[in-house]
């Protein structure tokens, strides 16, 4: 008897890919990490197939290059103006852009990490725990005389979802409340 008041009995998402589908009708297909049956409702960690894809704008105005702001680019019309050029500097490193739902991701082979070309993100919210997110640079461009730089993160990008009573996969808050022990539970199995 498990001590755990969460099932794993389906073997039938082991090793199993599940498609999430955003708004606007674009896919993401993703490999299926953990998951786990409570109260009926089937419960996945899910982690995309491609590469994960950042863009960041740069404020080249700074004088100073330790402080240097900088911009997660995350709104639709943004990306839709510089997916063009974004495409064609990763095409020159043999990587493919794509506009997938809820990241973009490329495919291809990333290039050998170079530590000098790491960045580090200092999340600055209040309370925050989370670890600072290191981001492996890939190119940059410029759009409109504005500096854009290209990242893909260096740790997994995972995505909190479950199957809702109408059978659809759909994505949960990992910062619901009602969540929090799924997700521990989910994580607490993560392979290392």
């Amino acid at each position: 008897m498990s001590s755990s008041k969460f099932e794993k009995e389906h073997e039938q998402y082991e090793e199993e890919l599940v498609t999430l589908i955003d708004s606007d009708g674009r896919t993401l297909l993703c490999y299926i990490e953990q998951y786990l049956e409570y109260e009926g409702m089937t419960y996945l960690l899910l982690m995309p197939v491609d590469i994960p894809i950042v863009m960041m704008s740069w404020d080249e105005e700074e004088e100073e290059e330790d402080l240097v702001e900088a911009e997660m680019i995350e709104d639709g019309e943004e990306i839709e103006a510089i997916f063009a050029d974004a495409k064609a500097v990763l095409a020159e490193q043999n990587l493919t852009l794509k506009h997938t739902a809820y990241t973009l991701t490329a495919t291809g082979e990333l290039p050998p990490i170079d530590e000098e070309q790491i960045l580090t993100l200092n999340l600055e919210e209040e309370d925050s725990q989370l670890e600072p997110e290191e981001l492996q640079f890939l190119a940059s461009f410029y759009h409109a005389e504005q500096k854009y730089s290209i990242y893909t993160p260096l740790t997994p990008l995972l995505f909190f979802a479950r199957y809702n009573l109408d059978n659809e996969l759909e994505l949960v808050s990992p910062d619901a409340e009602e969540f929090q022990p799924i997700l521990e539970e989910l994580l607490a199995d993560e392979p290392e």
